[in-house]
């Protein structure tokens, strides 16, 4: 793919920006500064996409920050990609009406396919990520929902087969024993995702730790990269990211 996004994430807990440990929510990390101000400091470095989670919703339910979504959208010129919590398309629709440029499915995707293929269809592929955040369990890749908390056995391959079908365009997926972890993404799995479904644009997540890392996404068919823990700790900086990544594309 000749196009690549980074995506920044600012993930809320609380009101906090903070990065949890494999998706623990017992290991969580906070950060000092405010989420609009990650936000507009992501913006100033020349981001055009933020990918923004409100955890305490993935795991229990009801979006619970639209005021700061809408506060990123009046103050900076991100387009906002959120998820957290979408359990019905009522949710959907307050996350559009709130600025969404693009809404996050990730437990009703994987519970509800015959549901988000419908959504697919009647607001369009650009409009919907579905995230199928994966764990190993046994050699075998499961799909745990409510904030990764809670699995129910459903397999990554045979989900992924569904979605063909649908329209789908826009793929996050998250291998859950890198998140946090700063130990690299799973270029391996990826390249096993694309080799199924290889129009789908793939969004890396998990373990990127460097400017290397984005570039082996990219260079294994990602159509983009969640940012996480590596630039809130300073590993290096957002606009390092970007300009290599531009300058591939050229």
């Amino acid at each position: 793919m000749s196009d690549f996004t980074v995506y920044p994430a600012i993930d809320v807990r609380d009101g906090r920006v903070v990065r949890l440990r494999q998706g623990d929510y017992a290991q969580e990390t906070r950060y000092a500064d405010d989420p609009i101000v990650v936000a507009q400091r992501y913006a100033t470095a020349g981001a055009a996409w933020l990918h923004l989670v409100d955890l305490d919703a993935a795991r229990d339910g009801g979006y619970s920050i639209r005021d700061l979504l809408g506060r990123i959208k009046r103050d900076t010129s991100l387009r906002v990609q959120t998820g957290g919590g979408v359990r019905s398309e009522d949710d959907l629709l307050r996350l559009f009406d709130a600025g969404a440029d693009r809404v996050v499915v990730g437990s009703l995707a994987v519970r509800e396919p015959s549901t988000v293929a419908s959504w697919i269809e009647r607001h369009g592929s650009d409009r919907i990520t579905v995230a199928l955040d994966t764990r190993e369990v046994e050699g075998e890749w499961r799909l745990p929902t409510a904030g990764w908390t809670h699995n129910d056995g459903t397999s990554l391959p045979f989900l992924l087969s569904l979605y063909l079908g649908t329209g789908l365009r826009h793929l996050l997926c998250t291998d859950i024993g890198r998140d946090g972890m700063l130990a690299g993404p799973n270029i391996a799995l990826y390249g096993e995702i694309l080799t199924h479904a290889p129009r789908v644009a793939l969004q890396a997540s998990g373990g990127i730790r460097d400017v290397a890392d984005i570039r082996a996404a990219r260079a294994a068919g990602c159509a983009g990269a969640v940012l996480g823990k590596a630039l809130l700790d300073g590993r290096f900086e957002l606009a390092d990211a970007l300009g290599p990544v531009e300058a591939d594309a050229c």
